[in-house]
């Protein structure tokens, strides 16, 4: 049984450049415009990885064009994270500084421990794996507490 749909959700990672992008891309092409959905990093140091968006690109999610940011530049872009009902921490340190941004503010943290695929193998045919099973494990959890589906999956 999903949970009742929040009207805004914020995933965040370490870097914005695997994980909560690709969250960010799952999401918005299952749920569509229902919820507004925006990703974010502790840091913001690295650009998208080309990994992340070769294997959204595989079920028809474009991450090409992701600029990162961190939760700490959100208000640059026009967001704020006490305007986010859901704030979901794909990593340790994402839930660790969320809390502390957040601590004041009425909204849901919810922490989703999620495989890093980075620095996992050597070999292109390898990484790729291990970038598909985090795709597929953000997927599940997205369709587990969200609903929906991915038509082509």
């Amino acid at each position: 049984m999903t949970a009742r749909l929040p009207t805004s959700v914020l995933f965040c990672c370490d870097f914005n450049a695997v994980r909560s992008p690709m969250a960010e891309g799952i999401m918005k092409k299952i749920i569509g415009q229902q919820i507004y959905v925006q990703s974010a990093g502790v840091r913001s140091d690295l650009d998208i990885n080309g990994y992340a968006v070769t294997v959204c690109n595989e079920i028809g999610i474009e991450l090409s064009r992701h600029r990162t940011r961190a939760m700490h530049e959100m208000r640059d872009f026009g967001d704020d994270l006490a305007s986010f009902e859901l704030i979901v921490a794909l990593s340790p340190a994402a839930q660790r500084v969320a809390s502390e941004h957040t601590r004041l503010f009425s909204l849901e943290l919810e922490y989703w421990p999620v495989l890093d695929p980075t620095g996992m193998a050597e070999q292109r045919e390898d990484s790729l794996v291990y970038f598909r099973q985090t795709r597929d494990q953000i997927k599940q959890k997205i369709v587990e507490r969200f609903g929906g589906d991915l038509p082509h999956m």
